[in-house]
Protein backbone atom coordinates (compact mmCIF):
# COMPACT_ATOMS: atom_id res chain seq x y z
CA UNK A 1 0.00 0.00 0.00
CA UNK A 2 1.31 3.27 -0.93
CA UNK A 3 0.88 5.80 1.33
CA UNK A 4 1.85 9.48 0.28
CA UNK A 5 2.21 13.14 1.45
CA UNK A 6 1.46 15.56 -0.82
CA UNK A 7 2.25 19.49 -1.01
CA UNK A 8 0.82 22.20 -3.75
CA UNK A 9 -0.30 25.35 -3.84
CA UNK A 10 -3.96 25.75 -3.79
CA UNK A 11 -5.91 28.20 -5.98
CA UNK A 12 -8.93 28.27 -3.82
CA UNK A 13 -6.55 28.59 -0.08
CA UNK A 14 -4.08 30.37 -1.60
CA UNK A 15 -1.31 28.85 -0.34
CA UNK A 16 1.09 25.45 -0.11
CA UNK A 17 -1.50 22.63 0.92
CA UNK A 18 -0.62 19.63 2.42
CA UNK A 19 -2.60 15.41 1.63
CA UNK A 20 -2.52 12.22 2.63
CA UNK A 21 -2.89 10.09 -0.15
CA UNK A 22 -3.79 6.38 0.60
CA UNK A 23 -3.41 4.47 -3.06
CA UNK A 24 -3.20 0.83 -3.98
CA UNK A 25 -0.95 0.56 -6.93
CA UNK A 26 1.38 -1.36 -5.73
CA UNK A 27 -0.30 -4.98 -5.35
CA UNK A 28 1.10 -8.41 -6.45
CA UNK A 29 0.79 -12.18 -6.01
CA UNK A 30 4.23 -13.51 -5.81
CA UNK A 31 8.11 -12.27 -5.79
CA UNK A 32 8.23 -12.92 -8.76
CA UNK A 33 4.99 -11.70 -10.41
CA UNK A 34 4.42 -7.89 -11.74
CA UNK A 35 2.47 -5.78 -10.23
CA UNK A 36 -1.26 -5.94 -11.38
CA UNK A 37 -2.86 -3.93 -14.09
CA UNK A 38 -3.23 -0.03 -14.06
CA UNK A 39 -6.91 0.75 -13.26
CA UNK A 40 -8.58 4.03 -12.41
CA UNK A 41 -9.29 3.66 -8.63
CA UNK A 42 -12.53 4.70 -6.70
CA UNK A 43 -11.30 7.39 -4.18
CA UNK A 44 -13.02 9.01 -0.96
CA UNK A 45 -11.98 12.07 -0.12
CA UNK A 46 -11.76 12.07 3.72
CA UNK A 47 -11.70 14.90 6.42
CA UNK A 48 -11.07 15.41 9.39
CA UNK A 49 -12.43 17.12 12.49
CA UNK A 50 -11.87 19.77 14.82
CA UNK A 51 -8.07 20.39 16.02
CA UNK A 52 -7.29 17.77 12.98
CA UNK A 53 -5.25 17.76 10.04
CA UNK A 54 -4.29 15.33 7.37
CA UNK A 55 -2.51 12.89 9.43
CA UNK A 56 -5.79 12.11 11.66
CA UNK A 57 -7.33 9.41 9.75
CA UNK A 58 -4.54 7.63 9.28
CA UNK A 59 -3.35 7.63 12.92
CA UNK A 60 -6.57 7.16 14.66
CA UNK A 61 -8.14 4.79 12.62
CA UNK A 62 -7.51 1.40 10.05
CA UNK A 63 -8.59 3.41 6.99
CA UNK A 64 -5.47 2.50 5.17
CA UNK A 65 -5.57 -1.29 6.03
CA UNK A 66 -9.14 -1.59 4.57
CA UNK A 67 -8.74 0.91 1.64
CA UNK A 68 -6.16 -1.78 0.32
CA UNK A 69 -8.08 -4.46 0.80
CA UNK A 70 -11.31 -2.90 -1.14
CA UNK A 71 -9.00 -1.44 -4.12
CA UNK A 72 -10.21 2.24 -2.88
CA UNK A 73 -7.94 5.58 -2.84
CA UNK A 74 -8.47 7.74 -0.19
CA UNK A 75 -6.96 11.37 -0.14
CA UNK A 76 -7.39 13.35 3.40
CA UNK A 77 -6.22 16.80 3.36
CA UNK A 78 -6.81 19.75 6.41
CA UNK A 79 -9.30 21.90 6.83
CA UNK A 80 -7.98 24.01 9.67
CA UNK A 81 -11.35 24.56 11.89
CA UNK A 82 -13.24 26.47 9.32
CA UNK A 83 -15.59 23.43 8.48
CA UNK A 84 -14.94 23.17 5.24
CA UNK A 85 -17.38 26.46 4.14
CA UNK A 86 -16.10 29.56 1.84
CA UNK A 87 -14.90 32.85 3.82
CA UNK A 88 -14.39 35.02 0.63
CA UNK A 89 -13.10 37.85 3.02
CA UNK A 90 -10.12 35.69 3.97
CA UNK A 91 -9.77 33.79 0.59
CA UNK A 92 -10.33 30.91 2.84
CA UNK A 93 -12.33 28.86 -0.23
CA UNK A 94 -12.72 25.50 1.68
CA UNK A 95 -15.77 24.47 0.13
CA UNK A 96 -14.57 25.38 -3.32
CA UNK A 97 -11.02 23.06 -1.92
CA UNK A 98 -13.03 19.94 -1.12
CA UNK A 99 -15.59 20.30 -3.63
CA UNK A 100 -14.32 21.58 -6.71
CA UNK A 101 -10.03 21.89 -6.90
CA UNK A 102 -8.95 18.96 -4.58
CA UNK A 103 -11.25 16.43 -7.30
CA UNK A 104 -9.95 18.03 -10.17
CA UNK A 105 -5.98 17.93 -9.03
CA UNK A 106 -5.95 14.75 -7.58
CA UNK A 107 -7.25 13.67 -10.92
CA UNK A 108 -4.26 15.03 -12.70
CA UNK A 109 -1.83 13.45 -10.40
CA UNK A 110 -2.78 10.02 -9.79
CA UNK A 111 -4.60 6.96 -11.44
CA UNK A 112 -8.79 7.98 -10.28
CA UNK A 113 -11.61 7.35 -11.73
CA UNK A 114 -13.79 9.97 -12.76
CA UNK A 115 -17.18 8.97 -12.31
CA UNK A 116 -19.57 10.27 -10.08
CA UNK A 117 -20.43 6.91 -9.38
CA UNK A 118 -17.19 6.18 -8.21
CA UNK A 119 -16.09 9.83 -6.28
CA UNK A 120 -16.86 9.55 -2.44
CA UNK A 121 -16.80 12.17 0.58
CA UNK A 122 -16.68 11.08 3.97
CA UNK A 123 -15.92 13.31 7.28
CA UNK A 124 -16.18 12.59 11.37
CA UNK A 125 -17.42 15.23 13.13
CA UNK A 126 -16.58 18.82 11.77
CA UNK A 127 -15.19 16.90 8.71
CA UNK A 128 -19.17 15.03 8.83
CA UNK A 129 -20.45 18.25 8.44
CA UNK A 130 -18.64 19.38 5.39
CA UNK A 131 -18.75 15.99 3.79
CA UNK A 132 -22.37 16.53 4.00
CA UNK A 133 -22.10 20.01 2.72
CA UNK A 134 -19.91 20.00 0.09
CA UNK A 135 -21.31 16.02 -1.12
CA UNK A 136 -24.73 18.19 -1.18
CA UNK A 137 -23.56 21.42 -3.14
CA UNK A 138 -21.57 19.54 -5.07
CA UNK A 139 -23.85 16.52 -6.08
CA UNK A 140 -22.26 16.20 -9.65
CA UNK A 141 -19.17 14.98 -8.54
CA UNK A 142 -20.07 12.96 -5.66
CA UNK A 143 -22.34 9.62 -5.57
CA UNK A 144 -21.72 8.92 -2.04
CA UNK A 145 -21.72 10.91 0.94
CA UNK A 146 -20.61 9.42 5.13
CA UNK A 147 -20.83 11.73 7.93
CA UNK A 148 -19.70 10.17 11.23
CA UNK A 149 -20.92 12.40 14.41
CA UNK A 150 -21.45 15.11 11.93
CA UNK A 151 -21.38 18.33 13.68
CA UNK A 152 -24.54 20.24 12.22
CA UNK A 153 -24.41 23.09 14.29
CA UNK A 154 -26.18 25.68 11.41
CA UNK A 155 -29.06 23.57 12.77
CA UNK A 156 -28.60 24.67 16.25
CA UNK A 157 -26.86 27.65 15.83
CA UNK A 158 -29.74 29.16 18.30
CA UNK A 159 -28.16 27.60 20.70
CA UNK A 160 -24.95 28.94 20.73
CA UNK A 161 -24.15 32.66 23.05
CA UNK A 162 -21.24 34.17 23.91
CA UNK A 163 -20.90 32.26 27.53
CA UNK A 164 -19.25 29.07 26.69
CA UNK A 165 -15.24 28.97 27.48
CA UNK A 166 -14.52 26.81 24.24
CA UNK A 167 -14.38 29.17 21.10
CA UNK A 168 -15.77 26.29 19.70
CA UNK A 169 -19.32 26.52 21.44
CA UNK A 170 -19.33 30.14 20.90
CA UNK A 171 -21.90 32.28 18.68
CA UNK A 172 -18.96 35.10 17.32
CA UNK A 173 -16.67 31.58 15.86
CA UNK A 174 -19.45 30.47 14.13
CA UNK A 175 -21.17 33.65 12.46
CA UNK A 176 -17.16 33.54 11.41
CA UNK A 177 -17.97 30.67 9.56
CA UNK A 178 -21.20 30.97 8.40
CA UNK A 179 -22.00 34.73 8.15
CA UNK A 180 -24.66 36.74 10.55
CA UNK A 181 -26.71 33.78 12.09
CA UNK A 182 -30.07 35.62 10.59
CA UNK A 183 -28.71 34.99 7.16
CA UNK A 184 -27.45 31.11 7.26
CA UNK A 185 -31.28 29.65 6.72
CA UNK A 186 -31.49 28.95 3.45
CA UNK A 187 -27.62 29.57 2.32
CA UNK A 188 -25.67 27.12 1.29
CA UNK A 189 -24.18 26.68 4.46
CA UNK A 190 -27.65 25.35 4.99
CA UNK A 191 -27.87 21.38 4.93
CA UNK A 192 -31.26 21.25 5.12
CA UNK A 193 -31.74 23.70 2.28
CA UNK A 194 -29.37 22.26 0.46
CA UNK A 195 -31.14 18.76 0.75
CA UNK A 196 -34.38 20.24 -0.44
CA UNK A 197 -33.26 21.96 -3.36
CA UNK A 198 -32.63 17.92 -4.20
CA UNK A 199 -35.78 16.78 -2.83
CA UNK A 200 -37.42 14.24 -5.25
CA UNK A 201 -34.49 14.56 -8.07
CA UNK A 202 -33.43 10.81 -6.71
CA UNK A 203 -31.14 10.63 -9.84
CA UNK A 204 -28.91 14.06 -8.39
CA UNK A 205 -29.27 12.62 -4.80
CA UNK A 206 -26.09 11.00 -3.59
CA UNK A 207 -26.14 8.04 -1.05
CA UNK A 208 -25.43 8.91 2.12
CA UNK A 209 -24.34 7.03 4.82
CA UNK A 210 -25.07 8.24 8.75
CA UNK A 211 -23.99 7.14 12.14
CA UNK A 212 -23.53 8.42 15.49
CA UNK A 213 -22.49 7.15 18.92
CA UNK A 214 -25.32 6.42 21.46
CA UNK A 215 -23.59 8.67 24.17
CA UNK A 216 -22.68 11.74 21.21
CA UNK A 217 -24.00 14.99 22.71
CA UNK A 218 -24.68 14.97 18.45
CA UNK A 219 -26.97 12.59 18.29
CA UNK A 220 -29.98 14.66 18.58
CA UNK A 221 -29.13 16.30 15.74
CA UNK A 222 -27.23 13.92 13.80
CA UNK A 223 -31.03 12.24 14.19
CA UNK A 224 -32.43 15.62 12.95
CA UNK A 225 -29.90 15.35 9.88
CA UNK A 226 -31.31 11.94 9.26
CA UNK A 227 -35.16 12.37 9.51
CA UNK A 228 -34.87 15.75 6.86
CA UNK A 229 -32.95 13.58 4.80
CA UNK A 230 -35.17 10.91 5.09
CA UNK A 231 -38.25 13.49 3.95
CA UNK A 232 -36.25 14.56 1.32
CA UNK A 233 -36.41 11.72 -0.47
CA UNK A 234 -32.86 10.63 -0.04
CA UNK A 235 -31.11 7.21 -0.07
CA UNK A 236 -29.98 6.99 3.86
CA UNK A 237 -28.32 4.24 5.85
CA UNK A 238 -27.91 4.86 9.39
CA UNK A 239 -25.91 3.45 12.25
CA UNK A 240 -26.69 4.13 15.63
CA UNK A 241 -24.29 2.01 18.21
CA UNK A 242 -23.10 2.23 21.79
CA UNK A 243 -19.99 5.06 21.24
CA UNK A 244 -19.52 8.51 22.46
CA UNK A 245 -17.62 11.23 19.98
CA UNK A 246 -14.29 9.21 20.10
CA UNK A 247 -11.87 7.24 17.96
CA UNK A 248 -12.83 3.70 18.62
CA UNK A 249 -16.10 4.59 17.05
CA UNK A 250 -15.00 6.06 14.47
CA UNK A 251 -12.59 3.21 13.58
CA UNK A 252 -15.50 0.98 13.51
CA UNK A 253 -17.62 2.82 11.18
CA UNK A 254 -15.10 4.15 8.86
CA UNK A 255 -14.92 0.20 7.87
CA UNK A 256 -18.63 -0.35 7.53
CA UNK A 257 -18.61 2.77 5.23
CA UNK A 258 -15.86 1.18 3.01
CA UNK A 259 -17.84 -1.55 2.90
CA UNK A 260 -21.03 0.04 2.33
CA UNK A 261 -19.15 2.17 -0.85
CA UNK A 262 -20.37 0.45 -4.21
CA UNK A 263 -17.29 -0.87 -4.70
CA UNK A 264 -16.14 -3.73 -7.31
CA UNK A 265 -14.51 -6.61 -6.18
CA UNK A 266 -10.95 -5.96 -4.94
CA UNK A 267 -7.41 -7.93 -5.49
CA UNK A 268 -5.59 -9.61 -3.68
CA UNK A 269 -1.70 -8.75 -2.96
CA UNK A 270 1.13 -8.80 -0.99
CA UNK A 271 1.28 -6.48 1.69
CA UNK A 272 3.57 -5.91 4.69
CA UNK A 273 3.66 -8.44 7.57
CA UNK A 274 2.23 -11.23 4.60
CA UNK A 275 4.03 -14.44 5.23
CA UNK A 276 3.31 -17.54 2.62
CA UNK A 277 4.61 -20.67 1.26
CA UNK A 278 6.64 -20.16 -1.19
CA UNK A 279 5.85 -23.39 -2.79
CA UNK A 280 2.45 -21.65 -3.17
Amino acid sequence: MALLQVNYVSQALMRTVTLHVVLPVDKFDSETSPYHPERKFPTLYLLHGVFGNYTDWVSGTRVQRWAEAHDLAVVMPSGDNRFYVDQPAAHDLYGEFIGRELVEITRRMFPLSRRREDTFVGGLSMGGFGALRNGLKYYRTFGCIAALSAANVVAILDQYTEDSPSFLRRKSYLESLFGPAEQVPGSDCDLFALADALKDQPDKQPKIYLACGEQDDLLPVNRRTRDQLMADGFDVTWREAPGGHEWDFWDSQIRQVIEWLPLRSATAGINSGNVRRTDE
